[in-house]
């Protein structure tokens, strides 16, 4: 049978992603094990960010510029203040390096941010599913195998360095878990009268204080 004759040859390529530190504010690490060996190739990870997580263009130019990390942003701006409700969905094309202990290994890390949520009922956590990425190879010296690779339509250079045209390709792959899910602390509704009769409360005492400290300290003609 051709196609399990195919699927011998072609080795599967295993992805792993994983966020690290705790709270709003993490770091995306995702380690790639090619089926074969890629050397000459860049590899990259395209990864789906729903609206409720997202990068920070400004930070990621900074690392970029400190050659920390390599990363193409879609689209490259965004509002990093916006709300998980009022926000959009992004995609980053993460590029990966070399292991040097294994030679179809790589890996990478970027910061990523979650947004706040709007308050939920009876939880105090909102869950976003952070999707496998894809995996890309771009070999622009050497021959991929056509039954294993097949061209990707994406819109990327194939490093950070090279701005100019590329062709990618991806297969398919086996993930170490489907989604990775990130637990976003949120609001309870029941709690919203509390908070907003308390935030009136001390807007009020604060003015009260501002306005007192003004009559007696201020000079007025």
């Amino acid at each position: 049978c051709v196609t399990s004759d195919v699927q011998a040859a072609c080795r599967d390529t295993t992805v792993t992603q994983e966020l690290l530190k705790e709270g709003f504010h993490r770091d995306l690490q995702v380690k790639v094990e090619l089926g074969e060996d890629a050397g000459g190739c860049a590899v990259a990870a395209r990864i789906h960010l729903p609206p409720g997580i997202y990068v920070d263009p400004y930070e990621l130019a900074t690392l970029q510029q400190q050659n920390l990390t390599k990363a193409l942003l879609i689209p490259d701006v965004t509002d990093v203040e916006a709300p998980e409700y009022l926000a959009t969905a992004l995609v980053l094309v993460l590029f990966l390096e070399a292991d040097p202990r294994c030679s179809r290994c790589f890996r990478a890390a970027v910061p990523v941010h979650a947004r706040y949520h709007r308050p939920a009922e009876g939880s105090q956590h909102a869950l976003v599913a952070l999707e496998s990425p894809q995996v890309l190879l771009c070999c622009c010296h050497s021959h991929l195998a056509a039954e294993c690779w097949e061209p990707a339509e994406v819109g990327a250079p194939c490093s950070a360095e090279n701005v100019g045209p590329c062709q990618w390709h991806s297969t398919t792959h086996r993930a170490a878990r489907e989604e990775l899910m990130l637990e976003v602390p949120v609001g309870l509704r029941e709690h919203s009268s509390l908070v907003c009769a308390l935030t009136l409360l001390t807007t009020l005492l604060c003015a009260s204080l501002i306005l007192a400290a003004t009559c007696r300290h201020g000079h007025f003609s």
